[in-house]
C-alpha cells in the first residue's frame, strides 16, 4: 500500500476547521471522556473482564491523527494526575507509577503509532486496521508489562498483566475491523453524494 499522507477521518470531516485551535481542544475534550468512559465500563469476559479502553486509545489516534491523538491520551493522562477520577479505579501520581502506570504511558505511544498509520491510510480496510490495531495493542503491553515486571517480576507480570487480557483485545480489534472500515466506507458514500447533488 502507498505510503502517502492522507487524511484521517477528523480531518476529513472537519476539512475546514480541523487545524483551528478551539476545534483541536474541543476534539481532546471529547476524546478523554470518552476514554474516561471507556475506563468506566467493565465487560464481562473469560477469563477476566475487560474495558474498552484500549480500543479507545487506538480509535482516538486513528480518528485524530498522531499529534492530535497522542495529545488527547497526555490531556487525559493530566487530569488523573491532577487527581481527576478518569481512570477504572484511583488517581493520582501514587496510582500512576503502581502497577498501571506502564500501560497509561504506552496508551500515548500506542495513540500516536496507531494515529501515524491511519495518515498512511491503514485504517481503511480489514486488513489495515487488524495490522494497525495489532501493533498499537502490542505497544501498550509492551509498556504495561515491562514496567510491572520491574515491580513483581517477569513471570507473575505475564500471568497478571498480560495473559489473561489477550482474549478480550482480540475481541477489540476484530472489533475495530468492524468499525473503522464501515465509517470509511459511509464518509465516502456520503462525499459522494453531496458532490453529486452538488
Amino acid at each position: 500500500m502507498s505510503m502517502t499522507i492522507t487524511k484521517t477521518l477528523t480531518h476529513t470531516l472537519l476539512p475546514q476547521s480541523i487545524h483551528s485551535l478551539p476545534v483541536q481542544v474541543g476534539l481532546a475534550i471529547a476524546g478523554s471522556l470518552l476514554l474516561t468512559l471507556s475506563a468506566k465500563l467493565s465487560i464481562p469476559f473469560i477469563p477476566v473482564p475487560f474495558t474498552m479502553q484500549t480500543f479507545a486509545v487506538l480509535v482516538i489516534g486513528m480518528a485524530f491523527g498522531w499529534r492530535l491523538g497522542a495529545s488527547t491520551v497526555l490531556f487525559y493522562l493530566a487530569q488523573g494526575a491532577l487527581g481527576l477520577p478518569v481512570f477504572a479505579t484511583g488517581a493520582g501520581i501514587p496510582y500512576m507509577v503502581g502497577p498501571t502506570g506502564g500501560y497509561l504511558i504506552g496508551f500515548v505511544f500506542a495513540a500516536a503509532l496507531c494515529g501515524l498509520l491511519a495518515e498512511k491510510g491503514w485504517d481503511r480496510t480489514v486488513k489495515h486496521t487488524a495490522f494497525a490495531m495489532t501493533l498499537g495493542t502490542a505497544v501498550i503491553y509492551l509498556f504495561g508489562g515491562a514496567w510491572l515486571s520491574l515491580l513483581i517480576g517477569v513471570e507473575k507480570a505475564l500471568a497478571a498483566g498480560i495473559i489473561p487480557f489477550i482474549p478480550g483485545e482480540i475481541v477489540k480489534i476484530v472489533l475495530a475491523c468492524a468499525v473503522m472500515p464501515l465509517v470509511w466506507k459511509w464518509v465516502s458514500k456520503s462525499r459522494a453524494a453531496n458532490s453529486a447533488n452538488n
